[in-house]
Parts: structure tokens; C-alpha cells; sequence
């Protein structure tokens, strides 16, 4: 397993943009993908994004629009979701996630971070 930490979270008011970030301290990303998802409060964990070392992306096309960009930064060893056009129904703990595969199943991710919180005010 890997260790993850998210960072990035916060308040922001609708229509504006935020920038998760997941890293791994002391190990690389290279054998694994990376996955985003989120949940909000009495909901269940949703897939939002996910990327490969080679940089081969997964979009969770309906609930993202095209508003969230996944994307590795391969010398910082981290992972990123730049979410733009935030809306309130954006607003869910958002978890990085690393696994064998690209996926969208939760179950197929082995590691996990803590989550940061991401509030969309409108």
C-alpha cells in the first residue's frame, strides 16, 4: 500500500475554482493510477477522475462536465484536480485514491488518503 495525503481543500463561493493535490511521500506513482472521488454528506463514494503514470485519463463525465481536469506533475510525484466552475453540489469530501488499474470502482483501489473537504457556497 501506499501512503496518501490530500491537500488543497477549502470554501469557495459557486463559480469559482479550487486545486486538490495528492501526494505520496517518499514512494512514486509510477506503477500505480490515481484516482479522485468524493462523498457528500448521506451520499456514497462517487467517482470523479482518475490517471495513469503514462498519463491516460478517466472522467466521470457526468457529474464533472468538463469543469475538473486530472493531471501529474511526474517530478513532484503528485497527482492534481483542478476543479473549476464549482458549484454547491460539488461540496463532498474528496479522497485520492491509488490502485493496479484505471478504474472507476472503488473497490479497486487498495490505498487511500484521509479526504479534504471541499465546500462550494452558494
Amino acid at each position: 500500500q501506499v501512503q496518501l495525503v490530500e491537500s488543497g481543500g477549502g470554501l469557495v463561493q459557486a463559480g469559482g475554482p479550487l486545486r486538490l493535490s495528492c501526494a505520496a511521500p517518499g514512494r512514486t506513482f509510477s506503477t500505480y493510477a490515481v484516482g479522485w472521488f468524493r462523498q457528500a454528506r448521506g451520499k456514497e463514494r462517487e467517482f470523479v477522475a482518475c490517471i495513469t503514470w503514462p498519463g491516460g485519463t478517466i472522467y466521470n463525465v457526468d457529474s464533472v462536465k468538463g469543469r475538473f481536469t486530472i493531471s501529474q506533475d511526474t517530478a513532484k510525484n503528485t497527482v492534481y484536480l483542478q476543479m473549476n466552475s464549482l458549484q454547491p453540489e460539488d461540496t463532498a469530501v474528496y479522497y485520492c485514491a491509488a490502485g493496479p488499474t484505471a478504474t472507476m470502482r472503488p473497490a479497486n483501489f487498495v490505498s487511500w488518503g484521509q479526504g479534504t473537504q471541499v465546500t462550494v457556497s452558494s
